[in-house]
């Protein structure tokens, strides 16, 4: 997990960011931000009853899997962020082997004082979403995440004319920097929630923080079996 880490050492996240996520933490439930909202489902309901983050999930969130599924994973995470990388698989066998059971929501949050290029990346990812949707934004990611050389403007934009997305309005999209509020609110939120570090992620809103491994203790597959 990424505390605002370098490779091989942890380093804490500066201490207002800390405080923040002290004083905001615990019980939230979000209101929508628009758009058409995605079924709650059984799974946000009983965390709102338990007392756990809820997260407002509308058609402005990339959501991976059954929208009614009774089990929501929501992954607050950095594409420049290794760990990250490393947990994105994990997260696509829990789809693999849950099928219908599992959705898989994805949300911002980029460390920008250890990656300078993760909030461009993000930014970069809602331009191709405007125009391929969440098809476009996974292969996004799937692509980030699975080569993290070479981060930056070139390689965004390599990878957004690969997906078939339009190269004018993608540049458009981007040197204006029209995603730029959605995903400070994504930071903000996971934030609120209580993530301090990526990848932080919440199996119906018990938070489960780094890359943690599919199998095992306190693995993934663990948090999605007491959820069901």
């Amino acid at each position: 997990m990424e505390k605002i880490i370098t490779k091989h050492k942890e380093v804490l996240l500066p201490a207002a960011v800390i405080m923040a996520a002290v004083i905001l933490g615990g019980s939230i439930i979000y209101a929508a931000k628009g758009g058409l909202d995605v079924p709650a489902g059984p799974a946000q309901k009983d965390a709102s009853v338990a007392g756990l983050p809820v997260f407002s999930i509308t058609a402005e969130d990339h959501v991976r899997g059954n929208p009614k599924a009774p089990v929501t994973i929501v992954e607050f995470s950095d594409l420049q962020c290794p760990y990250c990388s490393l947990f994105h698989p994990t997260l696509q066998q829990a789809l693999e082997v849950y099928g219908d059971q599992v959705r898989w929501v994805y949300k911002h949050f980029p460390l920008d004082s250890i990656h300078p290029e993760a909030r461009s990346a993000a930014e970069a990812s809602e331009c191709v979403w405007e125009q391929k949707g969440d098809d476009g934004f996974w292969k996004f990611a799937d692509s980030i995440f699975g080569n993290q050389e070479g981060m930056g403007s070139e390689r965004f934009r390599e990878v957004a004319r690969e997906i078939g997305a339009d190269i004018g309005q993608y540049d458009l999209c981007v040197s204006s920097r029209k995603y730029q509020a959605k995903v400070e609110a994504n930071l903000q939120e996971g934030i609120e929630a209580g993530v301090q570090g990526t990848p932080g992620s919440f199996v119906n809103g018990v938070l489960v923080s780094g890359a943690v491994p599919f199998e095992g203790p306190k693995g993934l597959k663990e948090a999605i079996d007491s959820s069901l």
